[in-house]
C-alpha cells in the first residue's frame, strides 16, 4: 500500500482503538502515520499524594472537554441533551480517565433484534470475537478471575482479580444470601508488575489519573511498542477533513499545528479512531460516507444510575480501585414483565475521600449535607459508604444524533460538535427499576441509609453508535470490516460502530472489534483499494 514517502495507513486518533491499529498494522510491516489532536498525558500533574488533589484534578484530569478546555479539545454543545458528553482528547484517548472496568458485551448483546425485537442485531456474535477479548486483555493488563457463571466458559484475565475489600465482601454475602449473581470485577487494573504496568497500591484515583502506572492506559499498554516499531505519531495535530481524489477515494487528510500552521498527508489507507462524536464530526466536515444518512445518527450514551449504601462499619470506602469491587449481572437480560427490554450491569465502587463526600457524583447534587450537622454527616458517609453504578443499555434512536455546531469552533476555527439526546422511557424505566433493585441489594448487606441519586447528567463516558455497522449500505455506515460502505480505503474503528450499546462499560469491546478489523484489513491487504 501506498509508495515513497507517504505512509501505508493514516490513523488518526490515538486512543485505544487509534493505538491498537497501529501497533498491529506496524507489526505486519506497515508504515502508519497517527494524527492526535491532544497531547501525552502529563502524569506530573497526577499529585495524588497532595492535599490539593481533589481540587486540582478537576482541572487537570476533568472529564468534560468544555469545561477542561484543553489546547486539543474541541467544544461539544449539549444544551439539547439529557447527558453531557465526556471525552479525553490525547494519547490514550478516554483510557486515561476511565475507570478501568473492563466488561465483555454479553453474547444476546449482539443479538437484541433477533431475541427482543428491536433495535439490529450485530453483524458478528460473540463467538466471533472471544479470542479477541482473550488477546486485548493480555495486552492491556486486566485482572479479574475465569469462570463468571454469568458468561460462557472460556480464558479469564492473565492477572489476579483485585482485593474485595470490605464493602465487596459485604455485598457479595448478601447476593449469595438473595441467590443473585455476582464476581469478582474484570479492570485494566494491574495486581502485580505486568509489562510496563506497576501493581496498583489502592489509592483510589482511578477517574482522574493513575499516578502508579497500574492502570491498563493504551499511552503505556500500546504506544510505547508502537513507536518502537516504527509508527510516527504526531500530537497536537487538529484534523480539519479529510482530502477526497477524482476516483473517489480518500487520499488522507488536512490538519492544523498547534500554531494555525496548515499540513496535508497523504496515504493509501485512512483509518478514523476519533470516539462516537469525534468520528462522525469528521465524517460530516468531510462531506464523506453519508449515503445512509446515517453518520452522526442513533447516538448511545449509556444512562447512568447511582445506589449508595451507608453502613455502620468501616467499608474503607476512601481506598481501593475505582473501579470496582465486583460487579452483578443479575438483572442483565429481558423480561419483558418489567415493562421494558434489555437490562443493566452493576459495579460495585468505593465513593472516595472526604472531597467526594460533598459532591453531585455519586450522592446527586439534590443530596447535598451542607449547613447544620455537615460534619456528623461526612463523618457518616466518609470510609463507611459504598455505591453500585448502574450502566444501562442504551437504545438506538435517529433522533438521537452527533450534528456540526452551527455557531462554536475550536480554537483555530473548525466547526465544533452538537449533540441531541433524550432519554427515552424505556431508558427511564430500566433505570428505575435497577436502582430499585440495587437499593435492596445494599441493604440487604446491612446499610443504615441507601440514597438513590437523582438522575446525574455529567456521565456520557461512553459515546457509541453513530456511524454504524451493518451489512445493508442503506442502513448502515461501515460494513462487518470497519469499511466504509461509500469510500472502500475509508475506515472507522471506534465505538461508533456499534450497532446497540450493550449494557457494558465498552472498552473491553471496543479494543477486541479494532484488533479484529485490524488483522481483516491486514489479510485483505492484496485487495484493498489504496489512494496511490
Amino acid at each position: 500500500m501506498g509508495s515513497g514517502a507517504d505512509p501505508d495507513v493514516l490513523i488518526v486518533g490515538a486512543g485505544p482503538s487509534g493505538a491498537i491499529a497501529a501497533k498491529r498494522l506496524a507489526e505486519d510491516g506497515f508504515k502508519v502515520l497517527v494524527l492526535e489532536q491532544g497531547d501525552w498525558p502529563d502524569y506530573s500533574r497526577a499529585t495524588v499524594t497532595r492535599h490539593d488533589f481533589p481540587l486540582t484534578a478537576g482541572r487537570d484530569w476533568g472529564w468534560d472537554p468544555n469545561v477542561r478546555n484543553a489546547p486539543g479539545d474541541y467544544p461539544v454543545d449539549d444544551s439539547d441533551s439529557d447527558i453531557t458528553a465526556l471525552m479525553w482528547n490525547g494519547v490514550g484517548g478516554g483510557t486515561v480517565v476511565y475507570a478501568a472496568q473492563w466488561q465483555r458485551n454479553m453474547p444476546s448483546d449482539f443479538r437484541v433484534r433477533t431475541l427482543d425485537g428491536v433495535a439490529d442485531d450485530w453483524p458478528l456474535t460473540y463467538e466471533d470475537l472471544e479470542p479477541y477479548y482473550v488477546r486485548v486483555e493480555r495486552d492491556f493488563g486486566i485482572s479479574g478471575l475465569a469462570g463468571d457463571t454469568a458468561f460462557p466458559p472460556g480464558e479469564g484475565p492473565p492477572l489476579p482479580p483485585v482485593p474485595l475489600g470490605p464493602a465487596g465482601r459485604r455485598v457479595a454475602r448478601a447476593h449469595n444470601d438473595l441467590g443473585w449473581h455476582w464476581w469478582p470485577a474484570p479492570l485494566a487494573i494491574a495486581t502485580r508488575p505486568y509489562g510496563r504496568l506497576n501493581p496498583c497500591v489502592q489509592r483510589g484515583t482511578c477517574l482522574q489519573a493513575c499516578a502508579d502506572g497500574a492502570k491498563g492506559t493504551a499511552d503505556i499498554t500500546h504506544w510505547p511498542a508502537a513507536l518502537e516499531l516504527g509508527v510516527e505519531l504526531r500530537v497536537r495535530a487538529r484534523v480539519r477533513e479529510l482530502t477526497i481524489r477524482p476516483d473517489g477515494l480518500v487520499g488522507g487528510a488536512v490538519y492544523l499545528d498547534e500554531d494555525g500552521g496548515e499540513h496535508e498527508v497523504r496515504a493509501g489507507v485512512t483509518i478514523l479512531c476519533a470516539n462516537g462524536i469525534g468520528t462522525p464530526r469528521l465524517l460530516l466536515l468531510s462531506d464523506l460516507a453519508n449515503s445512509s444518512g446515517l453518520v452522526g445518527k442513533r447516538l448511545m450514551m449509556h444512562p447512568f444510575g447511582t445506589v449508595v449504601g451507608v453502613f455502620d462499619d468501616d467499608m474503607r470506602a476512601w481506598q481501593g480501585p475505582w473501579g470496582q469491587y465486583i460487579h452483578s449481572l443479575e438483572f442483565y437480560e429481558t423480561d419483558e414483565s418489567r415493562g421494558f427490554v434489555r437490562g443493566a450491569k452493576w459495579g460495585l465502587q468505593p465513593t472516595g475521600g472526604p472531597f467526594s463526600m460533598t459532591s453531585a457524583y455519586p450522592w446527586g447534587a439534590e443530596n447535598a449535607i451542607w449547613g447544620e450537622g455537615f460534619q456528623d454527616a461526612v463523618r457518616a458517609r466518609l470510609g463507611h459508604s459504598a455505591m453500585w453504578g448502574i450502566i444501562a443499555e442504551d437504545l438506538p434512536e435517529e433522533s438521537n444524533r452527533v450534528v456540526l455546531d452551527p455557531v462554536g469552533t475550536d480554537a483555530q476555527g473548525v466547526p465544533g460538535a452538537k449533540i441531541e439526546y433524550r432519554l427515552s422511557e424505556n431508558s427511564r424505566r430500566l433505570v428505575e427499576f435497577h436502582q430499585a433493585r440495587a437499593r435492596e441489594s445494599l441493604l440487604a448487606a446491612g446499610a443504615r441509609e441507601v440514597v438513590v441519586a437523582p438522575f446525574i447528567r455529567a456521565t456520557g463516558w461512553h459515546l457509541l453508535g453513530t456511524a454504524m455497522m451493518g451489512t445493508d449500505p442503506a442502513r448502515s455506515v461501515v460494513d462487518p470490516q470497519g469499511r466504509t460502505h461509500d469510500v472502500p480505503n475509508l475506515y472507522v474503528f471506534d465505538g461508533s460502530v456499534w450497532p446497540t450499546s450493550a449494557g457494558m462499560n465498552p472498552t473491553a469491546t471496543i479494543a477486541a472489534l479494532a484488533l479484529r478489523f485490524t488483522e481483516q484489513l491486514i489479510a485483505a491487504r492484496r485487495d484493498q483499494q489504496v489512494a496511490a
